[in-house]
């Protein structure tokens, strides 16, 4: 890990963005861009897991329903990954059900965004967690 994954500011983080609708992967990369981040786009999971040794990610937001891979089985692997299993990873969903946030959980997500976000609760999230732990 260098330290410019925990840095506090944006231009050091490197966020990835998992999600199989291009509409969605362009917003967040927008929003993140803007905001000063080094954004990483996956169309799947398959596609996020071979990118993540490349990138590190600082975080990763990862939508549910997707092909071949879904979110969940993503989350699971990430954090499977003793490179990785630090790596905090926001699920992603148009659902915002009790029985998604808890699957989430237990695969081992720290939050969940409901689609569509705003720039706000995109940039908030991140910076949540992404920030140093006190």
């Amino acid at each position: 890990m260098t330290t410019s994954q925990h840095s506090t500011e944006p231009g050091g983080l490197t966020v990835m963005v998992v999600d199989d609708s291009n509409t969605i992967r362009r917003s967040a990369e927008i929003f993140l861009t803007q905001a000063g981040y080094r954004v990483v786009l996956a169309e799947d999971g398959f596609d996020a897991l071979a990118k993540i040794n490349d990138h590190h990610p600082a975080l990763v937001f990862c939508d549910i329903l997707m092909p071949r891979l879904d979110g969940y089985q993503t989350c699971a692997l990430i954090k499977k990954s003793a490179r990785f299993h630090a790596t905090p990873v926001v699920m992603l969903s148009s659902k915002d059900g009790l029985f998604d946030r808890a699957r989430g959980a237990m695969v081992g997500s720290s939050a969940y965004l409901t689609k569509p976000f705003s720039k706000d609760t995109l940039l908030a999230a991140v910076r949540e967690h992404t920030a140093p732990k006190a």
